[in-house]
């Protein structure tokens, strides 16, 4: 993490307004309530990127009334390194305002080496969190996740550890991702006879990854189950950022990123499409794609990244039109069945 520690800083201060705006939805049959956006810390919050961006970001989401962040044992890089430095923030500018923050994290990838460093075993999902409560410099998190199935590791182990993780108070509440529908099912089945409901299901969702609405949403949607949906602007595919190519400094044109060129050469005719749809209803293609995922009523929240407190500021300005004419809707669903 890059830090210039001589130059000042103002105690933070977060907006008195901060709940003017932001609705919050009712996480399936919970008594919890998340943000319709909530903040995601896998990318630039990490020991090379810049502190005081970190920083700025995190205040700017909490004075808009984002009050989930969203953590996991490997985002950085390195591994660790972004629950570091949110737990270096949480002791300088957050740790009165704690009992506002439903911070969550997870465990399922690869973490450190070795067969206890990675998958859905008791060994791993309980040291692992225990050393993310220490980065995190926190006596418990509100959500922790397994962040992925693990086909070596009886589910029955992996769903008796999270129940015991919230009965030792290290978790208000627990959650999956990454499930199919049958995983899915089978989890909550555990979690009801261990009496430990499954709180929420981060799932990968988008306009153009709408696997999900096939078994999975409306299984949650059953079960009384929320969803917080990721990547919901395909790693920027959904962004005007490639209306007029594959910019030098864009993901697509980095060989080392999820994003390939051949994504937006597939979609190109699409995004052009959709961005026209976004003027005229007066947001960006971004605002667009996060609104369009908020009016599915099974979703809780949307997950979103940012590099700069600008751009969280205009992905957050996506509330100010949540609504579809019937019409938007049916040329939505024309553009993405081509």
């Amino acid at each position: 993490m890059k830090i210039n520690d001589h130059a000042p800083v103002l105690p933070y201060q977060a907006n008195t307004q901060r709940y003017g705006n932001m609705p919050y939805r009712r996480v399936g049959n919970s008594g919890v309530q998340f943000p319709a956006l909530s903040l995601g810390l896998w990318h630039n919050f990490g020991e090379h990127d810049n502190f005081s961006n970190a920083r700025a970001m995190l205040r700017t989401a909490f004075d808009l009334g984002i009050t989930h962040f969203d953590l996991a044992n490997n985002y950085g890089p390195p591994y660790g390194s972004a629950e570091s430095t949110f737990g270096r923030l949480m002791t300088t500018d957050f740790s009165h305002y704690r009992d506002e923050l439903f911070i969550s994290s997870k465990a399922g990838y690869d973490m450190w080496p070795g067969p206890y460093g990675v998958g859905g075993s008791r060994k791993y999902l309980v040291s692992s969190l225990n050393q993310s409560l220490k980065r995190m410099g926190l006596d418990y998190v509100d959500l922790f996740y397994h962040h992925c199935p693990d086909d070596e590791t009886p589910i029955e182990e992996t769903v008796g550890a999270l129940d015991s993780i919230v009965r030792q108070g290290k978790a208000l509440y627990v959650g999956i991702s990454n499930y199919n529908a049958e995983q899915t099912r089978q989890a909550l089945n555990l979690f009801n006879q261990l009496g430990t409901p499954c709180l929420v299901h981060q799932v990968r969702y988008s306009m153009f990854d709408r696997a999900a609405e096939q078994q999975l949403m409306p299984l949650l949607d059953d079960k009384g189950v929320g969803l917080i949906t990721f990547s919901p602007l395909a790693q920027g595919l959904l962004s005007d950022r490639y209306l007029n190519g594959i910019p030098k400094d864009s993901r697509a044109a980095n060989s080392k990123s999820y994003l390939q060129q051949d994504s937006v050469s597939q979609h190109l005719s699409q995004i052009k499409l959709l961005h026209l749809l976004a003027q005229a209803r007066g947001q960006s293609l971004s605002q667009m794609a996060l609104a369009w995922i908020l009016d599915k009523p099974e979703v809780s929240s949307v997950l979103i990244g940012a590099s700069s407190p600008q751009q969280l500021i205009d992905n957050a300005n996506a509330i100010a039109n949540l609504s579809f004419s019937e019409q938007e809707l049916q040329s939505i669903g024309e553009i993405l069945g081509q």
